[in-house]
This record gives structure tokens, C-alpha cells and sequence, in this order.
């Protein structure tokens, strides 16, 4: 079975500092999304920095848990899950740039279902999900 690719591109009309700030933190993240996330062990940094574990609930799928791997304040997060989850080889990196003034996010995801036939739907959803929280996100600032 083929891992599948999310892309996301989106700007916003505010600094990298200021949108880094926001998108690192767990709750904020998920809310932004429409995830329920929870920080349930402290990063390096005493928050949500690197090795870091969130806790997230979506609907009535079993909660799982995501570890931040790598994390370069103000350039990049990436993560993967750690703990139970319907989705295996599941990598997300937020790389934050500035053009124009404005922050630049480039946003992929990686994943495949251990459910056989159901990492399109899987990927459709959390694309279609994240996007748009995302561009509601950059559309109010």
C-alpha cells in the first residue's frame, strides 16, 4: 500500500514570529483545525518544542498520540505518530519562510492507513480539514 501525500500551501499577513507562535502550540493548532490537542508531555523547551507529545481526539476514532521530532523555532516543526492510530508513516513538517512580508507555510504530510483501502479517505479528510482552518486562520489576520 502507497503512502499518500498532503500538500498545503498557505500565506499570512503577519510576521513568521507571530504565526510560528501560534501554529506551535498544540490547543491553538487544534482549534485552528478543528482538532481536539492536548499537550501531554512537556518538549525540551518546557512547552511545545522538540519531544513534545500531543494527545488528539477527532470524533469517535480512538485518541492517539504525536511526538515532535524536530523543531527550529520560527523556520520548522515536524512530527510523527507514536501511539496508537489507524494511520501508519504518518510524517508532518511545517516549514515557515517569509516573502513579501508575509509568512509563507508549507505544509506536508505524509501517511497510510493500516486499514486496507481507506488512506484516500483518510487523506481527503485531514487535507479538506486542515486547509481549510488554515486559510480561516490567514484569512483573519
Amino acid at each position: 500500500m502507497a503512502n499518500k501525500i498532503i500538500t498545503i500551501h498557505e500565506e499570512f499577513n503577519a510576521p513568521v514570529k507571530e504565526v510560528f507562535g501560534i501554529l506551535s502550540d498544540h490547543q491553538k493548532f487544534g482549534k485552528i483545525c478543528g482538532i481536539k490537542m492536548t499537550r501531554i508531555h512537556d518538549g525540551d523547551d518546557g512547552a511545545n518544542g522538540l519531544g513534545s507529545i500531543r494527545k488528539i481526539n477527532i470524533g469517535p476514532l480512538p485518541a492517539f498520540e504525536e511526538t515532535i521530532t524536530d523543531f527550529i523555532p520560527n523556520e520548522l516543526i515536524e512530527y510523527k505518530i507514536t501511539q496508537g492510530s489507524p494511520i501508519k508513516n504518518h510524517v508532518g513538517t511545517l516549514r515557515f519562510s517569509e516573502q513579501n512580508n508575509k509568512t509563507v507555510l508549507d505544509y506536508t504530510i505524509q501517511l497510510e492507513s493500516k486499514i486496507p483501502f481507506t488512506t484516500g479517505i483518510i487523506r481527503t479528510a485531514l487535507q479538506n480539514g486542515i486547509s481549510k482552518g488554515l486559510k480561516n486562520y490567514a484569512s483573519s489576520l
